[in-house]
């Protein structure tokens, strides 16, 4: 009797960060990885952060949590702008914690998908004060974050505009035609 083939074993989900790779980030410590996220969110964010909302913030422990990746990214907001702070750990915790993988994330912050649809389909998820999740999500519902689209930042972060920049603040003899 002839043997058949194993099926082939399906692909792995590209759209997933690879579990080695999310073992290894799970090695790293959390506190920088907090300061990238909170200097993304002071940039984008901070300046657009309606008054009530940031005194409903004020000194809450969040937690943006990436599933696939096994990242934990803690901050606070403290009336000015996000800081890091140290990684909660039991029995402290976060106020509000959102989970998700980190294509999804990518997706919520160029605008490509609506976070109720993640939340219904079970791709978001929030854990903790849901009542003060849902006032940041109809928050950032409410503010139009161009600047979270990898494409707008293409022009600003290219190499020769950047070395151009740099030369111009650089040298202080002006040039006249060549």
């Amino acid at each position: 009797m002839a043997a058949f083939p194993s099926s082939p074993t399906p692909a792995a989900n590209p759209r997933l960060v690879p579990p080695p790779v999310g073992a290894l980030l799970a090695r790293l410590p959390a506190y920088p990885g907090s300061m990238l996220l909170v200097t993304a969110l002071n940039l984008a964010l901070a300046r657009h952060l309606p008054d009530d909302v940031g005194r409903l913030l004020l000194h809450k422990k969040m937690r943006v949590k990436v599933r696939d990746a096994r990242l934990a990214f803690d901050f606070a907001w403290t009336g000015q702008r996000f800081a890091p702070h140290a990684p909660l750990v039991l029995p402290q915790v976060a106020d509000v914690t959102l989970s998700a993988t980190a294509h999804d994330f990518l997706l919520l912050a160029q605008r490509q998908q609506d976070p109720d649809t993640l939340f219904f389909s079970r791709r978001l998820s929030m854990e903790g004060d849901t009542e003060l999740g849902l006032v940041v999500k109809n928050a950032l519902d409410a503010i139009e974050l161009p600047v979270l689209d990898p494409r707008q930042w293409v022009h600003k972060l290219a190499p020769r505009q950047v070395l151009g920049h740099l030369r111009r603040r650089l040298d202080p003899t002006p040039r006249n035609g060549g």
